[in-house]
């Protein structure tokens, strides 16, 4: 049970992250100056949930693993084991998620006049950050440093493919009203265009990933290399309707069937990506070469 309880808030903690990156791309670096603030208004409940989620699973993220070091569950509330975490490799990292995130729902608090490309800075370092634990920091020195460089920008560039469709999805629906269409239209192009950028890196970085991790051989016995492949099939069709997407239906959005087409498919890419999202919070626990 303290396994599962572990994987979900990786999971909740990955994917609110994901979120508010990718809503802040979108509202500070892809939207037309005029748009930007009302773009943000409305993205602004679910960059409220992901801020207080991301910190919330950050903190209960170092009760579980205490658990999982120490005897179970009384030590997940252990503040001598607590301490104990704090000083493994995974522990100093996570003590600075844990300020990092406390840090960013101040700011949220506080709302300064520049709040979203604040929370822009502070959700990429603690997307950054989770680059130094897992299996991303297994290797020392400058492999180990290239490893969790690599990683990072896998991170970054998962979060801005992602975390950006629900942003997608807004602009879609302010397309419809006269006073937003230009500058929705131009979002969502920005995001098309250089989405491609996303999707490569995603890819690249992947591979490189998998390859450190694993080398070139490819044990399929292997639960982990199992899982990996379900990953890589989840992303190969979200790359697939991505494409479809701006090939396809993009160019025919004159047509009101296209447009729909276009919303039905983004959501399924959402529903996919939180499929992805599962695999890779349950197989980034594991031994690479554990056995099914």
């Amino acid at each position: 049970m303290l396994s599962a309880l572990y994987i979900t808030l990786r999971f909740v903690h990955f994917a609110a992250l994901m979120v508010l990156f990718g809503s802040t791309v979108c509202s500070v670096l892809l939207a037309p100056a005029p748009f930007r603030n009302v773009l943000s208004r409305r993205l602004v409940k679910q960059c409220h949930a992901a801020i207080w989620l991301s910190a919330l699973s950050a903190v209960l993220l170092q009760g579980a693993q205490a658990g999982l070091m120490g005897s179970g569950w009384a030590d997940a509330v252990n503040p001598q084991v607590w301490l104990a975490v704090s000083g493994t490799r995974f522990g100093e990292v996570w003590l600075w998620q844990i300020s990092l995130s406390v840090v960013t729902v101040a700011v949220f608090l506080l709302k300064p006049r520049a709040l979203q490309s604040i929370l822009l800075i502070f959700a990429a370092a603690q997307l950054i950050l989770l680059a130094g634990v897992g299996h991303a920091a297994m290797r020392e020195g400058i492999p180990g440093a290239i490893q969790r460089l690599n990683h990072a920008i896998h991170l970054l560039s998962a979060a801005w493919w992602a975390g950006g469709l629900l942003p997608l999805l807004m602009c879609m629906r302010m397309a419809q009203k006269p006073r937003w269409r230009q500058a929705a239209i131009i979002s969502m192009m920005r995001f098309s265009r250089y989405g491609h950028l996303a999707v490569a890196a995603v890819i690249a970085t992947g591979v490189i990933n998998s390859l450190l991790i694993l080398g070139w051989a490819l044990p399929l016995a292997s639960s982990y290399v199992q899982l990996l492949l379900v990953k890589i099939a989840l992303v190969a069709l979200m790359v697939t309707i991505a494409l479809v997407n701006r090939y396809l239906l993009v160019p025919r959005f004159a047509s009101a069937v296209a447009q729909q087409r276009f919303i039905q498919l983004t959501w399924l890419e959402v529903i996919l990506s939180v499929a992805v999202l599962l695999t890779v919070s349950a197989f980034a626990t594991w031994e690479p070469l554990l056995a099914a």
